[in-house]
């Protein structure tokens, strides 16, 4: 983060031409999208730079801009450590310079303030003597065991070469397998082991950008002497989304495989309906509407063949996607008073109708603002006071209806105040911290819930200070009639399981997902996506529903934090992640400037990042998205598959972010501010990055797929 006009190359007021072998000069001005002039190639050796961002160059409006050579890429060059803001009241007047020492290789620089960044570019530097613009040389050979007729025996081994004499080095090789394969590189000799003719082509680029003639090698693989008669074995199998008739839906996928106790497999062949024999290299993915033959065989490298064999479906097109939210209707009953209250409970019985044709999937209530939770029966309401029940339903195609809200007053023989309760527990059962007990959570005598007067949420200094809290409870409840015996004994049993005041609970931390589905029906999902709760009490999002959208925790706002989760890339096949964490954003619902709920969060508060990708977007993980860039090699990567500890730390401004127990990021958003100018998305710098707010899990899509899983917080 720039916190003046420095640079970590040693700014300093602009020296004679003599003072470097070379001078190299960027300039800047008012647009945002691309620096005012910037070199394209320079020589190795002692370089001074000059970065210009003022009138004279075009800039009339006073924005700043950086300068700053990127240092986490591996493709590039990171030997110089150089970051200059400049702006034109500054006190060099925009104009600065640094000296620094350039290597052979390609640097890349760019803009770091948030909303500029089209403003980069690559600087090539060679050994001397001008641009290069000789392109590499390329060279293979082809190695192994070859017969009479100068066919390579079992396999052949392509090696490949390139030297670079322009200046700038080789950087990478690249090779191709047959005339229409896909470019790779190539980093180990090439093995084919596959009998029959081949070519390999390949070439080379150097880090100036040019690039070889492609070249190429052929040659034939033949088997090994052999006595193997017997073709391979094949079998296939048909995959997909089916009806209640077995026909698949939209599209059916066939899976070939096979097997050569012999010489080995060598190809495999499948053909849809009549068509032609073609290589198989993946499962194939029918779409065709109507009934569909698959042949397949194989051959083995003694040249055995495989009787043909197929495989046959039927594939129907989708039914119309339902796009219907469910009708919802509520009922309250009970005796009411003159007064239009109901006395002593309130029953309120909610239906669901679905005529989009997917069916209701479920109905979900919420009392007196608490979190939805399944509903199951009827209601009963049954504490003094002016209630509100607001519900909802949910179709089979991923529907949910505008939440309705009905209200109502509950008296107890005239109207008795609401009771002092030391806390507000509507769960259905006692729970003590994470532990079930599965006592029902009922209405005592002074009115308060059994779970209230456990004060499970309270920060306990000992586990004994806090059991012996428990049995005073219990024992007066048990006195009262309240609980008996069984009960009693099973929220004991519950307290200690619980392990509330132990060393580990000492910290002060409280956890906001524990694995349970109460726990994670306390959090709510807007936008687009999913998130899934998993049989190992972790949740993954993208499980069911694509999209960009959140899972955020509406109980309560969070000032000062220390924020403790664990998270894993599940991303399929090669991706990695993309998701994030949330902080300090206000109330989604009905948010007066932003119509999408998920998107307050974004505009309003910060995301911290988790991005392992080593391509694709700037900010990687422990990044302040759109405010302050961490790169992979400051974060640190894991391998796919691996819980990583993170912890999120809030003190006024200031923002610390700690992976696996290490330092990766802090930032200071001093005095509210974001960047200058703000970004065309972004409300601005007046204050509605606000000192408290609500969290939530990011999701992207079902392909950038991020597990999390022990969410706990500590209010500082």
């Amino acid at each position: 983060m720039m916190l003046g006009l420095q640079s970590t190359a040693g700014a300093q007021p602009e020296r004679s031409a003599a003072a470097a072998a070379q001078v190299l000069t960027w300039t800047a001005g008012d647009d945002i999208t691309a620096y005012g002039s910037a070199p394209t190639t320079a020589v190795a050796g002692t370089t001074t730079i000059v970065f210009e961002n003022s009138a004279a160059t075009g800039n009339t409006t006073g924005m700043p801009h950086t300068l700053t050579f990127g240092t986490s890429d591996p493709e590039y060059n990171d030997d110089v450590q150089l970051n200059i803001l400049a702006n034109p009241n500054d006190d060099q007047g925009g104009r600065h310079t640094a000296e620094v020492t350039l290597t052979p290789g390609r640097y890349f620089y760019h803009c770091t303030i948030p909303g500029h960044g089209q403003m980069q570019g690559i600087l090539v530097v060679t050994e001397g003597g001008g641009e290069d613009t000789t392109a590499p040389e390329v060279s293979a050979e082809v190695s192994g065991a070859r017969n009479a007729q100068g066919e390579y025996v079992g396999s052949a081994t392509v090696t490949v070469s390139a030297t670079d004499t322009g200046g700038s080095g080789v950087d990478r090789v690249e090779y191709a397998l047959g005339d229409a394969g896909a470019w790779q590189p190539y980093t180990t000799p090439v093995v084919v082991d596959q009998v029959g003719s081949h070519r390999v082509r390949y070439r080379a680029l150097d880090k100036a950008g040019n690039v070889s003639a492609e070249k190429s090698a052929a040659f034939t693989v033949v088997a090994p002497p052999s006595d193997d008669t017997a073709p391979p074995e094949t079998s296939a199998t048909v995959s997909g989304e089916r009806n209640a008739d077995g026909t698949y839906i939209d599209m059916a996928t066939v899976t070939v495989s096979a097997s050569d106790t012999g010489s080995g497999v060598n190809t495999i062949e499948y053909a849809v309906d009549s068509g032609a024999w073609q290589p198989y290299t993946a499962p194939v993915m029918v779409h065709q509407v109507g009934t569909h033959a698959v042949r397949y065989r194989a051959t083995d490298r003694a040249g055995n063949v495989s009787a043909d064999k197929r495989v046959e479906f039927t594939v129907a097109a989708a039914p119309p996607r339902d796009t219907t939210a469910p009708v919802t209707g509520v009922g309250v009953d009970g005796t009411r008073n003159s007064a239009g209250a109901y006395v002593g409970n309130a029953r309120v019985t909610v239906s669901a109708t679905d005529e989009g044709g997917s069916g209701v999937d479920r109905i979900e209530y919420s009392l007196d603002g608490g979190p939805y939770i399944a509903y199951t029966a009827s209601v009963v309401v049954d504490r003094a006071g002016t209630h509100s029940v607001a519900y909802r339903a949910s179709d089979k195609a991923g529907n949910t209806s505008a939440a309705r809200t009905v209200s109502f007053t509950v008296v107890a023989g005239g109207g008795v105040p609401a009771p002092n309760c030391p806390e507000y527990d509507e769960r259905r059962t006692v729970v003590v911290g994470t532990v079930d007990s599965g006592v029902p959570n009922r209405v005592t005598d002074n009115r308060c819930r059994i779970n209230e007067l456990i004060e499970d949420e309270k920060e306990w200094t000992s586990q004994a200070l806090f059991l012996k809290h428990v049995r005073t409870v219990l024992d007066g409840l048990f006195r009262e009639g309240v609980v008996d015996q069984r009960e009693n004994d099973a929220i004991r049993q519950a307290a200690r399981r619980s392990g509330i005041g132990t060393p580990g609970q000492t910290e002060g931390y409280r956890t906001i997902l524990d694995g349970s589905a109460d726990s994670f029906a306390r959090w709510e999902q807007v936008g687009g996506g999913s998130f899934g709760l998993n049989p190992d009490g972790s949740i993954t999002s993208g499980t069911s529903k694509d999209g960009l959208g959140m899972l955020w925790f509406p109980q309560r706002k969070y000032g000062d934090f220390s924020l403790r989760l664990q998270w894993r890339d599940d991303a399929p096949g090669t991706g990695n992640a993309n998701s994030g964490v949330f902080v300090r954003f206000p109330w989604v619902h009905d948010h007066p400037e932003e119509p999408q709920p998920e998107w307050a969060a974004i505009k309003y508060g910060h995301e911290v990042q988790v991005l392992d990708r080593p391509d694709g977007d700037m900010y990687k993980t422990g990044s302040v998205y759109g405010f302050d860039r961490v790169g992979l090699a400051g974060a640190g990567v894991t391998q796919k598959g691996t819980w990583n500890d993170y912890e999120i730390r809030v003190v006024d401004q200031h923002y610390s972010v700690y992976r696996n127990g290490l330092l990766i990021n802090e930032f200071d958003n001093t005095g509210g501010q974001d960047f200058t100018p703000p970004r065309s998305d972004d409300p601005g710098t007046d204050g509605r990055r606000f000192a408290s707010g609500y969290l939530g899990l990011q999701v992207h899509s079902t392909t950038d797929v991020v597990s999390y899983r022990d969410i706990r917080i500590k209010e500082l």
